[in-house]
């Protein structure tokens, strides 16, 4: 069904680049962030939006020099004199890949010609990290009376933090800060992001003449731990059963042959914690407690409170037995640099953001994925939700 209305893109590119245009002109979109994206031939969707990406150093090494040049050119366009910038990590002294990520970030950073330091508070025992190119330097962090982060004594111009604040704000992230401490996951939920998002599709749609449904999935909220309740959970699996059923009219609408699954996902937090598949609402009733202890876990511990219920996209991207996802990132917001996540132990509907996963640059498929039809709607979907994180950001 893409295949067909990819005639739509080219026919209604003109007005597609001007409406991106004019919404680039009217708010700031975000410093930096990723994107999971879904792909069945029938539609096509970002299921996941981060404002804190942590997987740079899964991109090739050869978007350094470009990732740079929009880091250079963002920081120009919304800042003057800022010449130190320092990166405000999680607090992983472990995680290789997360490691890896920071590095790459710094090496992004500094080829543009700025000055870079990294560390923080909880990081101050460590005078490196190991890491799997080299070993991460790390800068001694203190807290002034102004409650500005001072490193090694000095104040730097900005700080880029690539902490998700799951936890809640931090003690010194005061000053110039990107992207906002108010995007954290102490504030900020899924939802919203999905809110913003939708208001984009729409107006996209439009003008490209096709169903929103194809670029956005079915979504709504469970809130107030309803899992603790049972009148709440029978609630609850009845407004389950009742998207399966928006969904299964839309397969019988396009003739689609697949059996509709919904996401049950944490509305706060990262890295795949807190997530679920369900294919009825009875089986919202029936989770075992192990299951119901993964779904309300989340990061460092927290307690999931709301749930996203999101309709689930199975992938027609197959390859040597591995089912394939795009991630994109970006800085700037304006151009996705992508990787594959990819899995063979995982179904085409399941969630592969998981250890299992192997990342893998597009040059290393079989599939020339770049230069394929498929390719302009994840650069469109992953556009549209960048978009949507600088409206987010807006309405904080």
């Amino acid at each position: 069904m893409l295949e067909k209305f990819h005639k739509n893109l080219e026919l209604y590119g003109d007005d597609l680049n001007d409406w991106f245009q004019k919404k680039y002109d009217e708010f700031k979109l975000p410093l930096y962030g990723s994107v999971d994206v879904r792909y069945s031939g029938w539609k096509v969707s970002v299921v996941d939006a981060n404002y804190f990406p942590a997987g740079f150093n899964n991109l090739s090494n050869d978007y350094n020099f470009e990732l740079s040049q929009y880091f250079k050119e963002y920081i120009l366009s919304y800042y003057e004199n800022i010449s130190h910038i320092h990166i405000f990590p999680e607090h992983h002294t472990r995680n290789i890949g997360y490691i890896e990520n920071i590095i790459r970030l710094k090496k992004i950073i500094s080829q543009a010609g700025f000055m870079v330091t990294v560390g923080s508070l909880e990081l101050n025992g460590y005078d490196l990290l190991e890491g799997i190119s080299e070993d991460l330097l790390l800068d001694s962090v203190s807290i002034n009376n102004d409650d500005l982060m001072e490193i090694d004594g000095e104040l730097p111009d900005l700080v880029l933090l690539n902490n998700d604040l799951t936890g809640g704000l931090i003690s010194g992230l005061s000053g110039k800060i990107e992207p906002s401490k108010e995007m954290g996951w102490h504030k900020r939920k899924k939802s919203e992001h999905y809110e913003c998002l939708e208001i984009l599709v729409n107006e996209v749609s439009r003008i490209l003449h096709i169903d929103p449904w194809i670029l956005l999935p079915m979504w709504f909220v469970s809130e107030d731990k309803c899992l603790d309740l049972e009148s709440c959970k029978i609630k609850l699996a009845k407004d389950i059963d009742s998207m399966i059923l928006k969904i299964q009219q839309k397969y019988d609408e396009y003739d689609i042959d697949s059996k509709p699954v919904i996401f049950v996902k944490n509305n706060r937090g990262t890295y795949g914690l807190g997530i679920i598949s369900l294919s009825s609402g009875d089986e919202i009733n029936s989770l075992s407690n192990r299951k119901i202890k993964r779904l309300t876990y989340g990061k460092g511990g927290t307690s999931t409170e709301d749930f996203l219920i999101q309709e689930g996209i199975p992938t027609s991207l197959i390859e040597d037995d591995f089912v394939i996802e795009p991630v994109g990132y970006t800085i700037g917001g304006k151009k996705s640099f992508w990787f594959i996540r990819t899995n063979n132990t995982k179904s085409n509907i399941a969630n592969l953001n998981s250890p299992s996963s192997v990342f893998k640059q597009l040059d290393e498929l079989k599939t020339n994925l770049t230069n394929s039809n498929s390719f302009d709607w994840f650069n469109l979907v992953s556009k549209l939700s960048y978009l949507a994180m600088g409206l987010e950001s807006n309405k904080k």
